[in-house]
């Protein structure tokens, strides 16, 4: 950053190092669990200048700045931070990333950005997540937020999903100035952002805040439209679309294939979480009936899904909630800090537990769950080690409710239904990894529907590259 001179102004990185650490403020885990409010506030402005100034602003390449998957110049928005620029430091977030004030809050900092900051080697890192979000929320409150919408440039582009991929995508193309229209298969846009993620995380209003900006920007939405059920990505060609970007996202819930699945009482991770924390308006009307979860919750499964599920069925009044994995924590591939913020909530972990049979009650619900005990054995293709149930030592966990929260897959319908367009993995779409440029010209792809279930900031960024590829194939 410039200071009036020719030469950088130079940093004390001693006197930083000693500056104390401060961490945000959590409310007590009694209070936040009757209610689906966010757990930690956000800073105010003079916490966020007294966190930007314990960086040291290390030299190119800052190790923060390579870990973040967009590459953001986290030092230089730091260094606006410091000096009360939070204005600036928005839009220079904003330079690479579609969805900052998301990514400021759903990113997983510890293994990115914060978890490579030098000062962690002696203490405790920069708070840059933390201080994203508040940058970007300052702007929203007190500055102006507008989409670049570039001249009208005759060409029209369909969306399929309106989740981060989608949205990131529209977000550049009306910067080049095409015609967008996003088709989605919920009432509302959102995807992920709106649907899969609780508001004690990611509060509705700021998803809903960034959609209207792109909206405003002459973004158009179709909601309750499946495409490859309702139309066809041929139907939508034929429509006078110019090119179609494909981010559905991996939305199919994996299954586990046991006697009992079928009981009242037993609901996939996505239904639960749907109708748990959307506002039903914005519901298909068959998710609009209130869940009612018990004493007894069971969440199978060890990832993020896991311990929002978790998080979830105490804010619902459970009693006693409990996560069955068939692995050690040491193998669970969700958020330490998730984990972390469910045990203090209340929510209790049994390892080395798979579940093989759900048990009918008297009133024909799910009363219990029958487990094997796991041991662990050789590495499996996912370089974990394989659990392998130990015969005969089964037993049982009462519930009145089990969450099924094992992963995600790919939806096959827009492959099945859509000719020479190259699939794998059980649908997993197949582009160029640096244009999201499918088999068939002019259609292209990017997030989960391509890589399987991934992080908020990589679906943001396959968009944005997207349009860009998109861009450069209509103008010729």
């Amino acid at each position: 950053m410039s200071s009036g001179s020719d030469k950088e102004p130079v940093i004390d990185r001693k006197a930083r190092m000693k500056l104390p650490f401060k961490d945000l403020v959590f409310r007590p885990p009694e209070e936040r669990v009757q209610d689906f409010d966010p757990v930690a506030r956000l800073l105010t402005p003079e916490e966020a200048i007294e966190a930007a100034r314990r960086c040291i602003h290390c030299p190119d390449p800052a190790p923060c700045q390579e870990a973040c998957p967009g590459h953001n110049n986290i030092s230089a928005a730091l260094k606006l931070i410091e000096e009360g620029d939070f204005i600036g430091a928005a839009e220079l977030y904003r330079q690479i990333s579609s969805l900052p004030e998301i990514c400021g809050l759903v990113c997983p900092h510890e293994d990115l950005c914060q978890g490579h900051c030098v000062r962690a080697k002696r203490g405790e890192p920069v708070l840059t997540g933390a201080l994203e979000a508040f940058v970007t929320d300052y702007q929203r409150k007190h500055g102006e937020i507008k989409v670049a919408v570039g001249p009208d440039s005759g060409r029209k582009v369909a969306i399929i999903g309106a989740g981060p991929a989608g949205l990131s995508c529209a977000d550049l193309l009306r910067g080049f100035g095409h015609a967008v229209t996003i088709f989605e298969r919920y009432p509302a846009p959102g995807g992920l952002l709106l649907y899969g993620i609780p508001n004690f995380k990611l509060p509705k209003e700021t998803v809903h805040a960034r959609i209207q900006d792109i909206l405003d920007a002459g973004v158009e939405f179709v909601g309750n439209t499946r495409i490859g059920v309702d139309k066809s990505i041929d139907d939508l060609l034929a429509d006078g679309f110019d090119a179609v970007f494909i981010g559905v996202g991996t939305g199919v819930d994996a299954t586990m294939d046991a006697p009992g699945s079928d009981l009242p009482g037993v609901h996939l991770a996505t239904d639960f979480l749907v109708r748990t924390n959307v506002d039903p308006k914005l519901l298909p009307e068959d998710q609009r009936g209130k869940l009612e979860v018990g004493r007894r919750v069971v969440v199978i499964g060890g990832g993020d899904t896991a311990s929002d599920c978790l998080r979830s069925a105490l804010r619902l009044g459970a009693e006693e909630v409990t996560c069955l994995y068939r692995r050690t924590e040491a193998e669970m591939p969700g958020n330490k800090k998730d984990r972390h913020l469910a045990e203090e909530e209340g929510a209790k972990f049994r390892f080395l537990t798979q579940p093989i049979r759900y048990i009918e009650g008297a009133d024909g619900s799910v009363a219990a769950v029958e487990c094997l005990q796991c041991e662990l054995g050789e590495p499996d293709d996912s370089g974990r080690r394989r659990p392998i149930p130990i015969e005969g030592s089964n037993f049982t966990v009462e519930a009145d409710t089990v969450i099924l929260a094992l992963g995600y897959w790919p939806d096959e319908s827009i492959g099945k239904t859509t000719m020479d367009l190259e699939t794998h993995k059980w649908g997993l779409i197949v582009v160029d990894d640096e244009t999201g440029a499918s088999s068939r010209k002019g259609i292209f792809a990017g997030g989960d529907a391509v890589t399987g279930p991934s992080l908020v900031v990589n679906a943001m960024l396959a968009g944005r590259r997207a349009a860009e590829a998109i861009n450069e194939f209509l103008m010729g």
